[in-house]
């Protein structure tokens, strides 16, 4: 795949993360606040696996992995405090 090509997909999904940017501060309660959250993280993820790619290194997408992991656990143990309505409920 030649190099341009990567780079203008890196230029979308930064303005892709500027826009979730937006939409996390617009977001008018919680639920949307974490849908954003998971957005951005999503975002984040593909650019990091962009890097990884343009760049030749490993650890960029190793960084993407741990990011996702992370992402996932966040993503479900929020859902489970909002679904609850608090810690021990």
């Amino acid at each position: 795949m030649p190099a341009f090509v990567v780079v203008i997909g890196m230029v979308w999904v930064t303005l892709l993360l500027v826009a979730g940017g937006l939409v996390l501060i617009r977001a008018r309660d919680v639920l949307q606040r974490v849908v954003a959250l998971d957005l951005l993280a999503v975002i984040v993820i593909a650019l990091l696996a962009l890097l990884s790619y343009l760049r030749g290194q490993a650890y960029y997408f190793d960084a993407a992995v741990a990011l996702a992991l992370l992402s996932f656990v966040a993503t479900v143990a929020a859902a489970r405090y909002l679904d609850q309505g608090g810690p021990f409920g």
